[in-house]
């Protein structure tokens, strides 16, 4: 590798290390506040009678000592430490739902928190965009976002502006969105159906990587993957398409501004390290066996978590991209890892199996097993606090 190069590596992991978060503080009050209700989700042709509930509860970790040291909650102190479900009720149906009717409901396929922890937006494969209010529950009080025309692949927001939203989706479009008043602020087309988007810290620029498959005959398609830069002012602007080698899973800007490094998992088990703009490549991590599904940085910037098909999650020293340890408590593919807001806990989601197992990232070691009724691909935490959203339970989404 280049001098220039390995420089611009080496700044690009030291400068992660100077992220500051917003203290954390939880009144143990809240623990009982604003438990929340059962919800109701309409489909298009539901009646009263038959339309599947969507229930949504809170999980979250609370600290029995709140004057305990934050760098000190590690698996030694879990005996200061609960984790709590609160779970909702659902509604009973007069006619009962049976699994097989729940396994064919259409499955949230991505997940996100806004900025600020008080919004959660959820896209499914049946083009619906929803808004949540944690605190509001109630499906009156979410919003609808409508305008796509095929599955939504991923959701994002603007880590800069509380309200703004993108997603993408396989209508081959990525749509901007001011949830305030449920307005579509810009499309922009893709030529390709959409599958990852990711915000430069800055909010100036999201990178979409989308696919298209040409069927030359039967028997070879080609697929064709391609990032494509929008930078957003004065508005939403498709830059110079970049085709990609390999399959191209997810991508993640590190926490420069202006943004200059881009990260992405590729299909041959590597985790690929781009300059940006030119996304010429810098680094290749050898990260898992086989196919790089997802990664996420963690919001200290001390480490790079890397998930596979081969059902591991490798974690990342970002100072000299060296991989300190594997953890190997999923039942699946990673389709999704999440670090907690401070970098402490990490959680993957997998469409295997069932369960989430919650890590310590210092040492490695599992410290809470959560249960859950399906499958859970996908997982977020809140931005400031111990609260976890996940997809396992084949209703709907659970906090």
């Amino acid at each position: 590798m280049a001098n220039a190069a390995t420089e611009q590596l080496r700044a690009a992991g030291t400068a992660l290390h100077g992220i500051k978060h917003n203290e954390f503080h939880l009144d143990s009050s809240l623990i009982f506040q604003n438990l929340f209700s059962s919800i109701s989700q309409d489909g298009p042709s539901a009646t009263a009678e038959t339309r599947p509930k969507t229930r949504i509860s809170i999980f979250f970790l609370r600290l029995e000592n709140p004057d305990l040291p934050r760098s000190l909650l590690s698996s030694s102190w879990l005996p200061h430490v609960s984790f709590i479900t609160l779970t909702s009720i659902p509604t009973v149906n007069a006619n009962k739902q049976s699994s097989n009717q729940h396994s064919k409901l259409p499955r949230i396929r991505t997940i996100a928190w806004n900025p600020n922890g008080h919004l959660i937006a959820t896209g499914a494969a049946d083009r619906t965009l929803r808004i949540w209010n944690p605190e509001k529950p109630q499906v009156k009080n979410s919003t609808d976002l409508k305008g796509h025309g095929g599955g939504i692949e991923r959701v994002a927001w603007n880590p800069t502006k509380e309200a703004e939203l993108a997603s993408v989706s396989s209508d081959g479009t990525c749509r901007f969105w001011d949830v305030r008043n449920k307005a579509c602020t810009a499309v922009v087309q893709l030529g390709g159906e959409g599958l990852t988007i990711a915000w430069a810290a800055d909010g100036s620029v999201a990178m979409v990587g989308r696919k298209v498959i040409y069927q030359f005959s039967r028997n070879q398609p080609f697929t064709d993957e391609t990032l494509i830069p929008i930078t957003m002012h004065p508005t939403p602007t498709a830059g110079t398409p970049s085709p990609q080698p390999l399959q191209t899973n997810q991508t993640a800007f590190t926490y420069q501004v202006p943004p200059n490094t881009l990260l992405l998992t590729a299909g041959d088990g590597s985790t690929k390290i781009l300059d940006y703009p030119s996304l010429a490549p810098l680094h290749s991590l050898h990260a898992h066996t086989s196919a790089c599904f997802c990664l996420d940085l963690s919001p200290t910037g001390r480490h790079l978590a890397v998930g596979g098909s081969d059902a591991l999650i490798s974690l990342w020293d970002t100072t000299e991209w060296v991989c300190k340890r594997t953890l190997a408590g999923m039942q699946g593919g990673v389709k999704q890892v999440a670090f907690s807001w401070d970098g402490s806990y990490i959680v993957g989601g997998s469409d295997e199996g069932t369960g989430l197992e919650i890590a310590h990232v210092e040492s490695g070691e599992y410290v809470y097993a959560l249960p859950t009724t399906a499958p859970a691909p996908c997982v977020a935490w809140h931005p400031s606090r111990y609260w976890l959203a996940y997809s396992g339970d084949p209703m709907g989404l659970k906090i």
